[in-house]
């Protein structure tokens, strides 16, 4: 049975597609969509229900992401990039938790992880500079969570490098205006994100190789819900991944819609073209399998989880491996459908097109990227353990 939030998506759906082209157009989120994404719930589904969340199970918070994109591109990848936050903050400081959500359960946080900075130790915490790219939604975000390596007492990163992930309020960073021009995703807004010389109070932080690990943030935390206890290279790629299947489920609706009554250049009707009728069948049932494959591979975790078992690295790459290719698989399948839409597709008031940017710029993630995924899924299906860089976003 589908969560309640999944339900007020699709009934909340029109709303949603009736301002997607503003959202482009502004780069941005337009207020509506923000107002429905707040009105659903989305962003509170991975969030602790001592601040107004739900503590779901993932496949829940999944399949919100994808109905949301299904109808919107750029609102379902705001979605499925922040509405991982809250599970993140979940295992921060309670000092912390208090801090964001104490007067408003229904505030955003922005990220992004990638270590574009350095969060060098003073009394009392670090003090950061950077500059990030790819800050999705920020401009609707009161809060933001930075990769940061650890740097010496010169400002050098160490090493060997260690991670952190870093939490500002929206007074500590700038957002750089006019840095998001793109072919797809447009209505995101991930703009760059600026720190200079801002003060992280220690418990603002949380090392990133605890939360990677899954179940050791979780008991530090003292949370003993089982969503917290998963890994986050589970758990973050899961709502990006979600958001591609989305847009692909969208791409396809939209072509059967514009199929229905086309008549080809040829003078035959589509609904008589063997041809194009295959076509859809199969791209079909690739999105389908995406779907399916990608809430098997996060309830095999929980499942381990909640049975109390630990999840091994090979579990990690696999479920990994199994991710990149449902977003692959997906898109694979809209460019089989688009390239049969015709001519009139590619026109800016035809939404195919735009299912079909979003898709492809959604597939330009870095957790997208197969090499080193599939490299270390091979590698421990041998029962050989991979090593140093091979064992990165896993």
């Amino acid at each position: 049975m589908a969560h309640e939030v999944v339900h007020r998506v699709r009934d909340l759906a029109g709303r949603l597609a009736g301002v997607a082209e503003e959202t482009e157009r502004l780069g941005k989120l337009a207020d509506e969509s923000v107002k429905v994404v707040r009105e659903a719930g989305v962003m509170r589904l991975l969030q602790p229900t001592e601040y107004g969340g739900y503590a779901a199970h993932p496949r829940d918070f999944a399949e919100a992401v994808m109905e949301v994109a299904k109808v919107c591109g750029s609102t379902g990848w705001v979605c499925g990039v922040g509405g991982l936050h809250p599970w993140e903050m979940a295992l921060c400081d309670r000092r912390l938790q208090e801090e964001v959500w104490d007067t408003d359960s229904d505030t955003w946080i922005a990220s992004p992880y990638m270590p574009s900075g350095v969060a060098t130790p003073t009394d009392g915490g670090y003090v950061l500079r950077g500059r990030w790219q790819f800050s999705s939604g920020t401009d609707h975000c009161d809060w933001i969570f930075l990769g940061a390596l650890l740097g010496d007492a010169d400002g050098n990163p160490v090493q060997p490098p260690k991670s952190l992930h870093v939490v500002l309020p929206r007074a500590d960073y700038t957002i750089v205006e006019d840095s998001w021009n793109v072919i797809g995703l447009s209505g995101t807004g991930s703009k760059d994100i600026v720190v200079d010389g801002a003060f992280i109070p220690a418990y603002r932080t949380i090392d990133a190789d605890e939360v990677a690990a899954g179940e050791l943030a979780a008991e530090r935390a003292g949370r003993t819900e089982t969503v917290y206890k998963l890994p986050f290279w589970s758990m973050f790629p899961l709502g990006i991944t979600a958001a591609v299947v989305g847009i692909a489920e969208g791409a396809l609706a939209a072509h059967v819609d514009y199929q229905r009554d086309r008549v080809m250049a040829v003078g035959t009707r589509v609904k008589d073209d063997p041809y194009t009728l295959y076509a859809i069948s199969e791209a079909a049932a690739e999105i389908a399998a995406s779907r399916t494959q990608l809430l098997d591979g996060v309830s095999r975790l929980y499942d381990l989880a909640d049975a109390g078992k630990p999840i091994s690295f090979e579990d990690r790459a696999v479920t990994r491996r199994n991710q990149v290719r449902c977003a692959w698989r997906a898109v694979s399948a809209v460019d089989e459908i688009f390239a049969r839409s015709g001519g009139n597709a590619v026109r800016r008031e035809n939404v195919m097109q735009r299912f079909w940017r979003d898709a492809h710029v959604g597939l330009q993630h870095a957790i997208h990227i197969p090499g080193s995924a599939y490299h270390s899924a091979a590698l421990t299906q041998m029962g050989v353990e991979p090593h140093g860089a091979l064992r990165l976003l896993i």
